[in-house]
């Protein structure tokens, strides 16, 4: 099995990457990522020397540099996982993503069905069903009303797979998870943004009254779903990952709080985010059902681990916050 993995550097990605180079010993990887702010090639410096993994930068927007890499080559599968991810960025301009969420899903599309790529995943998210009330669960067959650019974005790339499939008889899988956490992931996210802050007590910013739930899932938790889509997964299905892990984003840093032994005087609450979906949760039945996916982790025995994933990789972490990282956090949260 040869896979072409789009945004392999990024947080989801390259934990990805590990777990295919981990646990399925037979296929053969190619990273093709453009590394921009959160594409890091220090998540795969455990695995890059591997034989059976390679890298190649590049843009999914460039229809050139994908011709580059999926030419006459001989690849089983390609799971998209590049995308800009961050509300607060889209919030601020959103014009790159659309080039990558959708302009970009859109080339990788037409290039993979040109040549003929058997299985084609796009890794999506719960954002784009819009905002929840106290009740229920989103399903795979609710419509789509995506409230922030980010979410119109991976919306417009979903419909854009559904088009190619019923225009051109292009079939691709769609996963939609909920939040990920876990290692190696970029700092501007809620959990490492909450424990790098607490860690350098800092203030720790809390949008509004902090009471927006999200449902979390780890991150190899949500590969491993990843995964069971591409090997068992129906083309032309949506399958939801979720986590069964509700929060309110308050009670979720005061956690980390008494998991980092700091006290919670360091929270300080910041105007909300226009268009802040108050809550999300997955109904993640057919997964269970067509792919025999269930998460496994525990949310707070895995929060506990990536609490001291951050604390043991500090040297990681001081080499993005600083530069561009910086200017953005006093953008967000005034210097706070």
């Amino acid at each position: 099995m040869r896979v072409l993995v789009t945004g392999g550097a990024g947080f989801i990605g390259s934990n990805f990457i590990r777990l295919l180079l981990r646990e399925r010993p037979g296929w053969e990887i190619v990273n093709f990522d453009l590394l921009t702010y959160a594409g890091n090639l220090d998540n795969l410096a455990e695995v890059a020397s591997s034989p059976r993994y390679a890298f190649v930068r590049g843009d999914i927007a460039d229809g050139g540099a994908l011709e580059g890499v999926l030419g006459g080559a001989e690849f089983d599968a390609v799971v998209n996982f590049a995308a800009e991810s961050h509300v607060d960025r889209s919030i601020e301009e959103p014009a790159p993503f659309l080039r990558t969420n959708v302009v970009g899903t859109q080339m990788l599309l037409e290039v993979a069905r040109r040549e003929g790529m058997p299985r084609f995943l796009q890794v999506s998210t719960d954002e784009v069903y819009g905002s929840l009330g106290p009740e229920g669960r989103f399903v795979e067959d609710d419509p789509l009303r995506p409230n922030s650019p980010y979410a119109a974005s991976k919306a417009s790339a979903d419909l854009i797979c559904r088009a190619y499939e019923k225009t051109y008889g292009y079939p691709s899988i769609i996963t939609r998870s909920s939040n990920n956490y876990g290692p190696y992931q970029f700092p501007e996210k809620l959990i490492p943004l909450m424990i790098n802050n607490a860690l350098a007590d800092k203030e720790l910013p809390v949008y509004g009254d902090g009471a927006n739930v999200r449902d979390w899932i780890h991150v190899e938790d949500n590969c491993r779903g990843v995964l069971a889509a591409l090997e068992r997964g129906e083309p032309g299905r949506v399958y939801n990952m979720g986590g069964g892990a509700e929060w309110r984003n308050i009670d979720l840093v005061k956690l980390l709080l008494r998991l980092l032994g700091k006290p919670e005087s360091l929270i300080g609450f910041v105007g909300d985010r226009p268009g802040h979906d108050r809550r999300y949760a997955l109904d993640s039945s057919r997964a269970r059902e067509e792919l025999d996916w269930r998460p496994l982790v525990d949310f707070e025995e895995g929060l506990r681990a990536t609490v001291e994933w951050y604390r043991g990789n500090r040297a990681w972490c001081e080499s993005i916050l600083s530069g561009e990282y910086q200017q953005y956090y006093r953008r967000m949260y005034g210097g706070r």
